[in-house]
């Protein structure tokens, strides 16, 4: 068994590259420039929108507040009227991008805290390059891509979204375990 204080430098490494290889990703690639469309009458609907003074958070429209109301005619009347939406509402102003990017290196770290976790009780010390890079990047896969799935499945999230993001969490889960690999005890 490893530890993971035995692990800390392959942890925040494998962090500090997947939080460079997303920047590079996001900021030169552009293949997610495509990810969110513009509404159609933007002007119009974030008037609409701004005049119901929606607090930040998630909405659905429209919304069925049981079960059984999502039977009542009157709703199923509201749905193929339309529109039917989910709504992330954030709160107004510029986007600050220091705190999503710290909330983001964080998110890495747990990543890489989980990844040694695992790692460490599958195999010992002075396991082999291969051995290791299978375990830790199977279970950095699994953190970084296949929760994205979801979204397509249940909330209507573009499938070519969802598979851009499954290639970003493969890469991601590569480098986590080369890192891994190398860095092993």
């Amino acid at each position: 068994m490893v530890t993971i204080p035995e692990l800390w430098v392959p942890i925040l490494l494998s962090a500090v590259l997947v939080f460079l290889a997303s920047s590079v990703i996001h900021m030169f690639l552009g293949y997610h420039s495509g990810d969110q469309a513009a509404v159609p009458s933007e002007d119009q609907v974030r008037a609409a929108l701004r005049t119901a003074s929606i607090p930040p958070g998630d909405y659905a429209i429209p919304r069925a507040g049981s079960m059984k109301e999502m039977s009542d005619p009157d709703f199923i009347a509201k749905q193929e009227e339309g529109p039917v939406a989910l709504l992330t509402v954030l709160p107004r102003g510029p986007i600050r991008m220091g705190p999503l990017l710290g909330k983001w290196f964080g998110f890495l770290v747990v990543v890489g805290l989980v990844v040694a976790y695992l790692s460490g009780r599958v195999l010992g010390p002075e396991a082999a390059y291969l051995d290791v890079f299978r375990v830790a990047g199977t279970v950095a896969f699994a953190a970084y891509a296949l929760g994205e799935w979801p979204q397509s499945i249940w909330f209507g999230r573009k499938w070519s979204t969802t598979l851009k993001n499954t290639l970003d969490g493969f890469i991601y889960a590569f480098l986590t375990a080369g890192v891994f690999g190398w860095l092993w005890p």
